[in-house]
Formats: structure tokens, sequence, C-alpha cells
């Protein structure tokens, strides 16, 4: 069975996250986006566990399901084009900083569990660590290898892969406070990492460019805030529609396979290139490098990027797809495309109420982003939108990278 799996959000426990962040408004923008399989988020927040537990149930092995009556109510208000089955998984994400060779270390990574009893073994081991209450995505002076291993004692059917890798204050490889290698971080449980989340400002060719990440499956999803934003990266799958067949899938065992993931254009996340955003610099690695790693404006050390980063921990040329890997696809979110085409925000009203016209008649938003005909949108009157898509698919777009915190600009007009 082909699906969109996106196994990276969080809940309105988290700080900064929208109050918008409930089981019912997942499920219903999970219907609008086109995802079969989301993660929970933040399932080690006892209020949000309990939360979770009292409104979803049980479908297949390790998934779940809003509740009968709470979902009937949500589909009143979706469109018929757009409804399809939504299944939750149970997942979180645990911030490691602690101190590793003389370096303070400030890891992100992703945890998941096929059951709320074995969720509730692992928040019980961290709770003793440290406090997993007041943020949905706790912060514990917890070494990720043994966060690692936690995980891997609850249940043979736990894993846990490192979260936005590259990003530079909180990923396994980022810049300010990673390792150069997994090995580095993760030690002798390193075997036990088989996938990585490659984040918003790296794509899969990015990361190919590593020899060490040829064993590793790519993986992208959305890191949402709000319920607007998941989808922003997913996981293409064909695979059994259970927990343990969307891992399988993931590890390269049996018959599923990750069919691609989609991805952000890299030079829209917010660490893509190098800089200063208080000084309003960015800088191409040539140009840090040069520069001897210091703002031409302030004389301080830049935040070296995710391209900067990947080019010193690669081995091999771009261009490069090692066997047996999943392909990927770069879009731009449907509204942000609308925004263009109206030439008006995204967030605006005109743009919200298209974006809504448009997913009633033609489908979800990744639907009409992938695999509507070009054709079909221009008869029936969207000319523009269509070119506009059109280049996007062909990768014909305008970028402004994003570097240091500020979001890049990808424009198709």
């Amino acid at each position: 069975m082909e699906f969109i799996a996106d196994l990276h959000i969080h809940s309105r426990y988290s700080i900064a996250c929208s109050r918008q962040l409930c089981p019912e408004t997942l499920y219903e923008w999970c219907q609008l986006k086109g995802i079969t399989v989301l993660a929970t988020g933040d399932f080690t927040h006892p209020s949000w566990s309990a939360e979770l537990k009292e409104k979803l149930v049980p479908a297949e092995p390790g998934l779940y399901r809003l509740k009968p009556d709470l979902a009937n109510a949500v589909d009143a208000k979706i469109p018929p084009s757009c409804k399809i089955p939504v299944r939750f998984l149970l997942g979180t994400e645990i911030s490691c900083i602690y101190s590793k060779t003389g370096k303070v270390r400030k890891v992100h990574n992703l945890v998941f569990a096929p059951s709320f009893e074995v969720a509730a073994r692992i928040s019980a081991r961290l709770e003793k660590i440290g406090n997993i209450r007041s943020d949905g995505r706790p912060i514990l002076g917890l070494d990720s290898r043994d966060l690692l291993a936690i995980v891997l004692d609850s249940s043979d059917e736990s894993f846990l892969v490192p979260a936005h890798a590259w990003t530079p204050h909180f990923g396994v490889l980022g810049s300010e406070s990673g390792f150069d290698s997994l090995e580095e971080c993760y030690g002798d449980l390193t075997p036990r990492i088989f996938a990585l989340e490659t984040g918003l400002s790296s794509d899969p060719q990015m990361n190919w460019r590593l020899s060490a990440l040829d064993r590793i499956t790519l993986i992208s999803n959305s890191d949402a805030h709000s319920p607007e934003k998941i989808a922003r990266e997913a996981n293409v799958m064909d695979a059994e529609l259970s927990y343990q067949g969307i891992f399988d899938a993931i590890r390269r065992r049996g018959p599923g396979r990750m069919v691609c993931t989609l991805e952000f254009f890299p030079q829209e996340g917010k660490y893509h290139l190098d800089g200063h955003r208080n000084c309003r610099t960015r800088l191409d690695p040539e140009e840090t490098e040069r520069l001897g790693g210091l703002c031409p404006v302030c004389k301080k050390p830049v935040t070296v990027g995710v391209l900067h980063r990947v080019r010193k921990l690669a081995d091999r040329r771009l261009g490069r797809q090692p066997s047996s890997t999943a392909g990927f696809e770069s879009l731009i979110p449907l509204k942000e495309i609308l925004g263009e085409v109206l030439d008006v925000g995204p967030g605006s009203r005109k743009v919200d109420t298209l974006y809504r016209q448009l997913l009633a008649k033609f489908g979800s938003e990744l639907h009409i982003l992938r695999r509507l005909p070009f054709e079909r949108l221009g008869t029936e009157g969207f000319s523009p939108l269509a070119a506009a898509i059109k280049r996007m698919r062909n990768g014909n777009v305008h970028m402004e990278p994003g570097y240091d915190g500020e979001y890049g600009k990808i424009s198709l007009i």
C-alpha cells in the first residue's frame, strides 16, 4: 500500500507551538494535506499523553485512529475529494544537552514507540533524569548514546532517529554542537541507528556526499509547530500500514520500501548558508573561508550553515546516488505558490479561500503539487497556477537561501 507519512511534529505543549495542535485538528489537516500516517509528537508530556489516550483508539498494529464520534464531527468539514483514513503513530523529540569530549553537545533525537505501554516505560525512565512536564520536547542532561540505550531497552520495536541532523545548534552533525560522525555520538550502539532525518536545510543529494551514510535511510518530516505546517516535508512509502511495516520499510527489511521523500528546496531552510541574521550577512562556504569564518560586519564568528557543514564532512562530489536509496521530490507549499500567483501574502484570506476551493475541486494539497495534470488546472481556469507548479516540478525556481535562523525565499514568478 502506498501512503505518505510525516513522522515528526509537536503538540501544543511544546514551547512556541500553536494552541491549535490537538488530535482533531491534526486529523483534519492530514486529510487536507494528503497524510495517512502522522506521528503524535511529544508522547513524553503527561497531559498530551493523557489526551491521546482519551481521543485515540487502536487501529492496525502499533497505529491509532481518532475515535469515531470525534472523527465524524471533523469529517463533516472535509471535502469528499480529500477524505482518506488517518492513522497516528507514537513519537516524540528529546533534546539532549550534555558535555562530551570537552564540548557541550546539543542533539535532538526522535523516539518512536509501538504502544502507549512502551511509551510510558520510556517516559518513566526519562522522568528520573529530568523534567518531562514543562515542555512537550523535554530538555535533558542525557548523552544521546544513553538515550538510545533506554529506548532499545524499552522494547524490541522502539526506535531512535537523529532529528534534523545538520541543524547547526541541535543536530547530531551540526556545526555548533554536533559531532563529525554518528559513531562519535552513539558509540557502540551506532549500528542500531538505521535512519536519519535530513532537516529542512538539506536534501538527500547533499547527504549522499557522505559515504558513511550509505547504509542509513534518509527520512524527511515537517517538524511542524502548527497544524498547517504538517507535510511540508514527508515520506512516501509502499509498505504494510502498521507500525512494524513502516519501520521495516525504513530499515529496508521485508517487502516494504521507501518510495521517495518530499522535500523543501533546501535553500528555503533556515540554516542552508552561513551568516549573521542580526548583521543581515549571508555567506556561501567559499566566502566564509575567505573571511576566516568571521562576519564582515561585526567581526564575530558566523553561524556555519548546513551546506558548508556537508561540504566539510563529505568524501565525494555532488551528484552520485548510492544504490538502493530512495529518491526525492522538491516541493513548495501550495499556499506559498498561491501567494505568488495572487501577489498577496501566503497567510492572507484571499489565499486561504482559493486554497480550499482548489482542494474541494482537485483533492489534497500533495496531490495537487505532485500529481494533478497541468492541463486540467489550465482547462479549469487556473493557468497561472498550472505554470507555477510546472516550474516547481521542473526545479525552475529562483532562490534566496536561508541563513542563521532566517528562512530562505523560493520564488516561481
